[in-house]
């Protein structure tokens, strides 16, 4: 199912799209609470969404939804197109997951809104659905935005305007494409997360893998991923920072000792810092004064 890409700039154009998919979303809201409008779909007639941006539905999570299927039955309504197919003459635009847990639950048929929907349209509201759905991994919800890229050549602040989010946060979702499979299957199973992944991308691609699996390995959080790149980026600067680290906690314990009070040295890599000692009482204090005079 091609989709002309000459169609949205020159005839339809972003307003024009964006008009038709918040018509569509009012009619579809419209029938959704309307049963007179709903129709029963038998569940083999239907055929899963070209343009559905998940690459993978756990299992785990259809058992979950098929199990409340039996109980309440499907609660919300799928939205499908009829398409140019007899043994399957309705494509899904919204609603996969609910239709296969359906089908699992042994469901034979399904409650659904028919919508004649161009191709354009079809395609915008089934990325659209699916990427303001919270539970839709960030590389699927990346993978989604670039076929809004691909099929209609759209900028990331068009994408945004689209999708109803920030033009940041588009382009952050973008660039995790650029990672590496590994590291891409990782976010894909929940492993590591959008903060462990913007630090990964300041790595080289050869380096991309190795250090991913480190983060795995050790389950480290953002903040240790993030000291962990640093670290790798700029060796010899780590090696003087542990360097002057340990300096820094032999003082530290040294001054402590000396002082019977509680010492922190805060020392930056210009050699710049500042140097507290905790008191707990005018007494102690005058201790501290005394052992520091003395010493003139």
């Amino acid at each position: 199912m091609a989709v002309n890409k000459r169609g949205l700039a020159k005839g339809r154009g972003l307003d024009a799209l964006l008009g038709s998919i918040q018509k569509e979303k009012l009619k579809i809201e419209e029938q959704a609470h309307d049963q007179g409008q709903l129709k029963v779909i038998d569940v083999n007639l239907l055929q899963r969404g070209i343009y559905q941006p998940r690459r993978t539905i756990r299992e785990e999570e259809l058992v979950d939804l098929s199990a409340s299927i039996q109980k309440h039955g499907v609660m919300q309504p799928i939205v499908i197109r009829p398409v140019n197919d007899e043994q399957h003459p309705y494509e899904i635009i919204a609603g996969e997951r609910r239709w296969r847990a359906a089908k699992i639950a042994g469901l034979t048929e399904i409650p659904a809104i028919v919508r004649n929907l161009n191709d354009q349209v079809a395609i915008a509201l089934a990325l659209i659905e699916n990427i303001q759905r919270q539970d839709l991994n960030p590389i699927d919800q990346a993978l989604a935005l670039q076929r809004f890229h691909d099929e209609f050549g759209l900028s990331h602040q068009e994408i945004a305007d689209t999708v109803g989010k920030a033009r940041t946060t588009i382009s952050n979702l973008l660039r995790l494409l650029t990672l590496q499979e590994f590291v891409k299957d990782l976010m894909q199973e929940g492993v590591l997360d959008m903060g462990h992944a913007r630090a990964i991308l300041t790595l080289k691609a050869k380096d991309q893998e190795k250090i991913a699996q480190i983060v795995v390995d050790k389950s480290l959080s953002v903040r240790q991923t993030e000291q962990l790149v640093r670290e790798f980026n700029n060796p010899k600067e780590a090696q003087q920072n542990k360097s002057i680290s340990a300096d820094i906690e032999q003082l530290t314990q040294k001054l402590t000792n000396r002082f019977n009070a509680n010492v922190k040295i805060d020392h930056n890599k210009h050699g710049k810092g500042k140097l507290v000692i905790h008191y707990h009482s005018l007494d102690e204090l005058d201790g501290i004064l005394n052992i520091c005079l003395a010493e003139e």
